[in-house]
């Protein structure tokens, strides 16, 4: 089933169900008012959403809609959580490539991951705001998983069970202020402001063959102001998987129901593919000719992120925003 929610009802929206096609939706709020509260009770409510998923795409749903994608907040507008990771090894060791760095070792059998902005997501069409151009504005096109309530310590087999739900995120960057922020030793903050969720969240049964060991086996698909940007494959040279990733956030501490695992910037050795975000074109860049020559993203500039099955249908819906800026508070 797909599930996405409605601009009304409150901060985290209205949950409903939409169709396989992307076509249709109905609100789901006999089951659930929204997306987090039916990730708390998921082992009554995913069947209930099934039936009712089940309805639409036969048809017979009643107080079906068409789908309006300008009316649909992120999946979930907020999250308890989110980590994201950096588990495309190919994007890793390029960039520090770049800058004559080493990959250490332990990249390779234990994963990189920060704790990202979670009180608020911009909706699919949504514009990106941000105060100036010169913090060099980037995307970054990844996996997301959704999870239920996962305990301390579990292992990745355990964790596996725990991942409910499947989509696509615009983590946005700002690549200027990232190595003065890194100089002083403790993370991210100024430099990764609010991300973008694709329209909707499916279950990976949706997905069919595509999901396959913890892992989306489909291109990541790019356009940046309508051209081609890049589509490498998502199952393609992922060092860690989804259960792996989950069961390393959850090492020490449990994480709620509605927390949000994201894979990091899809990349592939075959640069041919193209990239999921400006940083990786311009390493490649480097590389090749010695200085970057793309420059980051410009107000007024638009990105489109998709993942398209193998028959050429719409997954999770299309993130299409503007980037715009940030006027100045009153």
């Amino acid at each position: 089933m797909k599930l996405g929610s409605l601009k009304e009802g409150g901060r985290d929206g209205t949950l409903v169900v939409v169709s396989r096609d992307l076509s249709q939706a109905v609100r789901a709020t006999g089951i659930a008012a929204t997306l987090q509260q039916a990730l708390e009770d998921w082992e009554n409510a995913a069947p209930r959403l099934n039936a009712l998923s089940e309805a639409l795409n036969a048809g017979q749903a009643e107080g079906a809609f068409p789908l309006d994608m300008q009316a649909l907040a992120a999946p979930m507008p907020r999250a308890y959580e989110f980590v994201d990771g950096s588990a495309y090894l190919p994007h890793v060791e390029r960039v520090r490539r770049a800058r004559g760095a080493e990959v250490p070792e332990s990249f390779y059998v234990d994963p990189l991951m920060y704790q990202a902005v979670s009180a608020g997501f911009y909706g699919p069409r949504d514009p990106v705001k941000v105060p100036s151009a010169d913090y060099g504005i980037d995307l970054e096109a990844e996996v997301v998983v959704v999870t239920d309530d996962v305990p301390m310590a579990v292992t990745p087999e355990q964790a596996a069970g725990h991942i409910q739900l499947v989509g696509i995120v615009n983590d946005v960057s700002l690549r200027n202020l990232i190595p003065a922020e890194l100089a002083k030793g403790f993370g991210f903050l100024q430099s990764k402001p609010r991300s973008t969720l694709g329209p909707v969240f499916v279950t990976p049964d949706e997905l069919g063959e595509a999901w396959q060991g913890n892992k989306l086996h489909l291109p990541m698909l790019t356009h940046i102001n309508g051209e081609w940007f890049g589509a490498p494959e998502a199952g393609v040279d992922m060092q860690f998987d989804f259960a792996q990733l989950v069961a390393h956030a959850a090492k020490t501490r449990p994480l709620s129901a509605g927390t949000i695992v994201g894979s990091g910037t899809v990349a592939n050795e075959d640069t041919a593919l193209g990239a999921s975000c400006f940083a990786e074109r311009r390493t490649v860049e480097t590389l090749r000719d010695g200085k970057p020559s793309t420059p980051f993203m410009a107000f007024g500039d638009t990105v489109r992120i998709e993942v398209l099955d193998r028959a050429g249908n719409s997954v999770f819906g299309a993130i299409e925003q503007r980037i715009e800026q940030q006027s100045a508070p009153r």
